[in-house]
């Protein structure tokens, strides 16, 4: 699930700070095990653990356990607007592009820009990509969860507000962002994202414990 940004050859330089993402058999498989029963808890707090994990390995060592709780908590929140979005017909990646920006946004209002995937200077552009589902559910730049926080919050995290002030952003690269872009396994860029598999097991999503019987028929609410 991470957004990586770089230039290959053939496909044309995002204009906005590129969100690249991947996409492979287990974010087909968690699509479908998010609105699953049994299974999609299991695999709600795996991908939790799993966003955390990346990104706190984004931030310096010393600040990386206070913002951990935090961190948690949002992710957590951010799989419901996840789900919200391919509900409303939005694509497996721009649902999950989604979020990124939504993380982004939260980095940003904390001055942790180290961890960011776009620039600072571009977060207006990347609102306006998905304007009209941020809208819909009062997500802005200020207010990263919108409708999606939850009713007892999310544990607050130290900011590091000074670095807003001169950002440095060594995970992410400035360009154009006019649409998708997804990896594929192959290592080949699709623009827009790919099509779904037409037979994906939940078993393949991450967190899925192999004494849990999946649902044969689970298919994500889209």
């Amino acid at each position: 699930m991470l957004s990586i940004s770089r230039v290959f050859e053939g496909v044309a330089r995002p204009r906005v700070g590129e969100m690249k993402i991947r996409q492979n058999v287990r974010h087909w498989a968690a699509k479908q095990a998010l609105t699953a029963p049994v299974v999609g808890e299991y695999v709600n707090d795996r991908l939790v653990d799993l966003h955390t994990g990346v990104f706190l390995d984004r931030a310096d060592e010393a600040h990386r356990e206070t913002r951990r709780t935090h961190l948690d908590d949002f992710f957590d929140a951010t799989m419901d607007t996840y789900v919200q979005a391919l509900r409303d017909g939005y694509t497996e990646a721009e649902a999950r592009e989604i979020t990124h920006i939504q993380a982004n946004f939260d980095f940003y209002n904390h001055g942790w820009t180290e961890m960011m995937e776009f620039p600072s200077d571009e977060l207006e552009e990347h609102y306006e990509r998905y304007g009209k589902f941020f809208e819909a559910y009062d997500i802005s730049i200020d207010d990263p969860l919108g409708r999606f926080r939850p009713e007892d919050g999310i544990a607050e995290a130290p900011s590091t507000p000074e670095k807003l002030d001169d950002p440095e952003h060594p995970h992410a690269e400035g360009g154009f962002a006019d649409d998708v872009y997804v990896e594929t396994t192959d290592g080949e860029v699709v623009v827009g994202g790919q099509e779904e598999p037409e037979e994906v097991s939940v078993e393949e999503a991450p967190g899925v414990p192999e004494d849990v019987d999946a649902p044969e028929d689970a298919q994500a609410d889209d």
